[in-house]
């Protein structure tokens, strides 16, 4: 039931939301101490600057008003100067951060003050009740599954163990965009670049790339229907995990569905479930065999670390829930960023040759063209990451940060933050702030090597200067898994191939869609192979051209 028209009218769905919430302001009393201002009052502290709202209901019939919210935020961000803003949503305070010295006081002088999650019915369906690590709130639960992550899952010796597969789906990715230029078609960029993510942390997570039988060997195969609905859900739970839904600030309302995201959250779990439960179940089950017996075998992927881990007297550590959880977890963190990012630079870099070349080059002198490019030659490829950081920089995928929720009063570049208020940095404002950034709205990757000076260009951003891994207690673990997957991807596309323009293209449009911060159509290239015919030859039969 949509809450605005296509002329951005409110409609008798609004309505009935901002009356429903009206009679509810008793029910609700409770959430309203979030918003309280006696803290400001006992500080003599001013909040965040913002429009003042109505009562109860805040700036809600603003925010239902204007979508995609994110750009309606940005709007008032500019309006209010730029740096941070305030909103209130209901009984709950959104500060919106878009400077990097603002930005590190939240996520390093009040690391400890901000590193609880909000509670809202998106992500309670997608960590199975607040069980995995990016999504629970603060607490025990979280303690518990971040040490298995960054000890167990993303340690360097699982890392290390897992690096063969890495490189086996890259070899997969040079194979099938060689097979497109074979069969002369127009490579859809977008296509490639998130299903080589797909593949690649289905594998390393669950230790398949096909949920069922493909096609027959030597067939031109891309992924199967599993896989693109596998690839279109978890893009789902990215978009709809912090989407601003009412009941994100009225919990009162969940199960009446106002803004209709409840139904596709179910959706979306339904078809994780049936991908994931039957090859994770099984999985548990050969673990549970295994302990029973006193034996262990060799780990293969995430989820035999998952599976594996003693918690005492014969019993495993995690649930099968808290596993199903994580794995949710561990995919969303590894397939939009990469993709997105690689996309993007590509676009970019096809409107500016003088830096594509320059990438090629770099490719060329420190690789070659007798061999592919592997992870030990990521470390010397500093323009291409550079590049890849100005795509992180110009054109993230999330125009937010996830949400922190202050879990007692504090300051913010002299503004009171009460207990309760979410506070999100905004990716577009950090990176795109023309006081940070010298003509910010321009591509031009050797910037970051004037930043880096003669130390190796890293995707981290410590300066917070914009946002690619968040940092705190709170951040990414997965920064080295990140870095790997997204600087392979864009470093065999273009070591392997030269990339041109469809004929009748002059220009790639370098054009947001209206409601995110992707481009608004797939790019869509012409690739040429650049290496040796016996490079791009199939190491296994019946794989060879499968995406």
């Amino acid at each position: 039931m949509p809450l605005v028209s296509s002329a951005g009218a409110p409609t008798l769905a609004m309505l009935a939301v901002m009356a429903a919430t009206f009679l509810l302001v008793v029910a609700l009393s409770r959430h309203r101490s979030k918003a309280s201002m006696s803290s400001t009052a006992a500080r003599g502290l001013p909040l965040p600057p913002g429009p003042p709202g109505l009562p109860v209901v805040g700036s809600m019939h603003q925010m239902l008003a204007n979508k995609p919210v994110f750009r309606w935020l940005h709007r008032l961000l500019e309006h209010s100067g730029g740096e941070i803003l305030r909103v209130r949503l209901g009984p709950v305070n959104v500060v919106v951060v878009a400077c990097p010295e603002m930005a590190r006081e939240v996520l390093r002088k009040n690391d400890a003050v901000f590193a609880d999650r909000p509670t809202t019915f998106a992500a309670e369906s997608f960590s199975m009740g607040y069980r995995s690590v990016s999504i629970s709130p603060y607490g025990d639960q979280w303690r518990k599954m971040r040490r298995v992550l960054t000890a167990e899952v993303l340690s360097p010796a699982t890392e290390n163990r897992l690096r063969g597969t890495r490189e086996d789906e890259a070899d997969h990715l040079l194979r099938y965009v060689h097979a497109q230029c074979a069969a002369g078609g127009v490579i859809d960029v977008r296509h490639v670049a998130r299903h080589f993510c797909g593949n690649l942390i289905r594998r390393l997570t669950l230790g398949r790339r096909h949920f069922r039988p493909t096609a027959a060997a030597g067939a031109v195969a891309g992924p199967g229907p599993d896989e693109v609905e596998h690839v279109d859900a978890l893009f789902a739970v990215l978009n709809y995990l912090d989407a601003f839904c009412v009941s994100d600030y009225f919990p009162a309302l969940v199960g009446l569905d106002l803004d209709g995201h409840e139904k596709v959250i179910r959706a979306v779990m339904s078809t994780l479930n049936r991908l994931h439960d039957p090859v994770i179940e099984d999985r548990v089950e050969e673990w549970r065999l295994l302990r029973k017996a006193g034996e262990r075998r060799e780990i293969a992927d995430f989820l035999d670390v998952l599976a594996s881990l003693d918690g005492g007297a014969g019993r495993p550590l995690l649930t099968v829930q808290e596993i199903k959880s994580q794995a949710i977890d561990i995919m969303i963190a590894s397939i939009d960023n990469p993709s997105n990012a690689v996309e993007w630079a590509l676009a970019e870099m096809m409107n500016k040759p003088d830096t594509m070349r320059k990438a090629m080059a770099e490719l060329d002198g420190v690789v070659g063209r007798d061999r592919l490019v592997q992870e030990p030659d990521l470390r010397g490829l500093n323009y291409l990451k550079a590049c890849i950081r100005e795509a992180f920089r110009l054109h993230p995928y999330h125009p937010f940060n996830p949400p922190r929720v202050a879990m007692a009063d504090t300051t913010v570049a002299g503004y009171s933050i009460p207990r309760g208020s979410q506070v999100i940095l905004s990716r577009v404002g950090l990176g795109r702030n023309p006081k940070v950034w010298d003509e910010p709205l321009e591509f031009r990757p050797e910037r970051h090597l004037d930043l880096a000076g003669d130390a190796t260009v890293g995707l981290g951003e410590p300066e917070l200067r914009f946002l690619s891994f968040s940092t705190g207690r709170r951040g990414c673990p997965g920064i080295s898994l990140g870095t790997l997957i997204t600087v392979m991807l864009l470093a065999r596309l273009l070591q392997g191939f030269t990339w041109s323009k469809p004929p009748g293209v002059d220009r790639v449009e370098l054009q947001e869609a209206d409601a995110s911060l992707v481009m608004a159509g797939p790019l869509r290239l012409q690739a040429k192979p650049r290496l040796p015919a016996r490079l791009y030859q199939a190491k296994h039969d019946g794989s060879a051209q499968e995406m």
